[in-house]
């Protein structure tokens, strides 16, 4: 009997991947016949394009209003480098490969998210996979034609691609790569930094997190001086003028910006809360990463990587709702580690799209919210504050199949 039931068990298994599979295109077909319904713009894909076409005339790359809506270029000048080739086909042609691109990409994210957990099942795949297309942040980055589902798939790649302690030559590209098309996760090599000193200071050699640290920085390195030489305006233009506008971006109050200095600029009604914001970015910046840290040295690899995560976006002057492409590997956590009310709590606010029930748009009105939608429009950023608040008291066990290392 004992025979039969292992003969018959991985048929069984065998037979639920197509039919996750098949649910997983299904929701993706319906969710493409969704945006082109609402006839969505890419806009940001359209600035993406726009700043390739500039690199390749030899134009002033941060001089440039794309699209109707007159939006700048916000990224360091190696994005602009990789944007050239966007240039080349034509809008519809464009818009098409983007959003099949952007679907490859959350099935990759989502495989790698949920290997980083520990639970990277075939079948588990394509059903979470069929469920976070539906999520605000994922919706949105295809809606805008982003790109933050390959610079969360660069960083999950670097982290979890390595057997448990090891490093090689590779170690750091990914992380460096998208440091260098934008500038928030370099945050990821600020936390292996530091992770690897404390080990020092408590007698360890450091373990793979120097090293690690060590390949993102050149990785970075190379791909800005490679932008410098190509772009040397541009660049010296961006590294000493441009980085330093925040203002750049967007409204600091936009209902959309999900990082601290959002949240402070409505609670306090203000449309630049300067001082409260740098007093509480660097206070939340020590916090988080020493979270990061203390989960990384006791082995939890998953809650590191992702407290690192939700502190970059609070910190970050802006983090726009589909910034937060995170929440999936949150959920995952949470919910595999057993915090099932915390997980279905944090994915009802990425699910429901909560940003958006305040009132929004010309005039501002997000300045000038109640009590209760400005909790409302708190909403991710209070999700991320109360995991990273989790992460520093949780209990120090390792979750299964985590990616472990040694000092």
């Amino acid at each position: 009997m004992s025979a039969f039931v292992t003969e018959i068990a991985p048929s069984a298994a065998h037979r639920r991947v197509p039919l996750a599979l098949g649910a997983c295109l299904v929701s993706f077909a319906v969710f493409w016949a969704a945006q082109r319904a609402a006839h969505v713009s890419m806009v940001d894909l359209m600035v993406y394009r726009a700043e390739g076409a500039v690199v390749r005339a030899g134009g002033d790359l941060y001089a440039l209003r794309a699209t109707a809506a007159r939006l700048p270029t916000t990224y360091p000048p190696f994005a602009a480098l990789l944007f050239t080739p966007l240039s080349l086909p034509d809008t519809a042609l464009l818009r098409t490969l983007a959003t099949a691109g952007n679907l490859a990409l959350l099935v990759v994210f989502v495989r790698l998210s949920l290997q980083l957990v520990g639970h990277a099942r075939a079948e588990a795949v394509w059903w979470v996979a069929g469920a976070a297309v539906w999520c605000e942040p994922v919706w949105t980055t295809l809606r805008y034609g982003q790109i933050n589902l390959l610079l969360a798939v660069l960083v999950l790649w670097d982290l979890t691609r390595r057997p448990p302690g090891g490093h090689d030559r590779w170690s750091g590209v990914g992380l460096g790569l998208a440091a260098a098309v934008k500038l928030t996760p370099a945050l990821f090599p600020v936390f292996l930094l530091a992770t690897g000193l404390v080990v020092r200071l408590r007698g360890g050699r450091g373990g793979p997190w120097l090293p690690h640290a060590r390949g993102a920085a050149v990785t970075f390195a190379g791909a800005t001086l490679l932008a410098a030489a190509v772009l040397p305006y541009d660049s010296w233009r961006f590294w000493t003028h441009m980085v330093f506008r925040a203002s750049r971006v967007g409204a600091a109050g936009d209902t959309a910006n999900q990082a601290l200095r959002g949240v402070l600029a409505r609670l306090l009604h203000t449309a630049d809360p300067a001082a409260a914001w740098t007093a509480g970015a660097a206070v939340l910046t020590v916090l988080g990463l020493a979270a990061a840290v203390r989960a990384e040295v006791r082995g939890r690899r998953a809650w590191a990587v992702c407290a690192c995560a939700v502190t970059a976006l609070l910190v970050s002057p802006v983090s726009w709702t589909h910034h937060w492409v995170w929440c999936v590997p949150l959920v995952l956590l949470l919910w595999t580690r057993g915090h099932r009310a915390a997980a279905l709590a944090t994915a009802l606010v990425f699910w429901s799209y909560l940003p958006w029930w305040v009132p929004h748009g010309a005039g501002r009105p997000e300045l000038h919210l109640g009590s209760a939608e400005l909790l409302l429009s708190a909403g991710y950023g209070v999700a991320g504050a109360l995991f990273l608040a989790l992460t520093g008291t949780s209990s120090p066990r390792s979750g299964a199949g985590e990616v472990r290392v040694k000092p």
